[in-house]
């Protein structure tokens, strides 16, 4: 089940679901958008390897954007603390950046429930297009959890800003 917008505001005001900053006019009927932070991560080796650390370079995003170009992934995060003890919460790209053809989120659209901080985006172009810090990126939406939970604890929690891949660690 898919919590509406208003059941959304209602979770957030009752201290169940965390957006932080919250700002009700980003409320959608099923969804809450976030905004982009303040700068990307690139990987700085064309190759990614899956058992070692990669290499990444900060890039900050200036007042007037930056542009995205094809063929590269680009890591975001949102600007807002997301997270719940009690939702599955789910985010994606926003149909209006999806038709500057910008993929938004390409995989890992699914938070764990217990999960809290900056969420991690991932980029890829279509075509060279501009992006702006604070602008609405993408949509949160929340299901709701049967069964017994186990709540997140693991590598990703409280992150803040975007994370690299530590796929790496599975292999130690």
């Amino acid at each position: 089940m898919i919590l509406s917008g208003n059941k959304i505001r209602n979770e957030v005001e009752n201290g169940r679901i965390v957006i932080e900053p919250f700002d009700s006019n980003m409320l959608n009927p099923n969804s809450y958008n976030y905004e982009l932070g303040d700068y990307l991560k690139v990987y700085e080796s064309d190759i990614l390897d899956s058992k070692i650390k990669n290499k990444t370079r900060i890039i900050k995003i200036p007042d007037e954007g930056i542009v995205l170009m094809p063929n590269k992934l680009y890591l975001g995060y949102t600007k807002e603390v997301i997270g719940s003890d009690y939702f599955v919460p789910i985010i994606t790209g926003r149909s209006s950046t999806g038709r500057l053809g910008l993929f938004v989120q390409i995989t890992a659209d699914l938070v764990d429930i217990g999960f809290k901080g900056n969420l991690t985006i991932q980029f890829c172009a279509t075509q060279p297009v501009r992006i702006y810090k604070g602008m609405k990126i993408g949509q949160v939406f929340f299901h709701r959890v049967y069964g017994d939970v186990t709540l997140y604890s693991g590598k990703y929690q409280n992150s803040i800003g975007p994370r690299e891949s530590e796929s790496w660690r599975d292999f130690s």
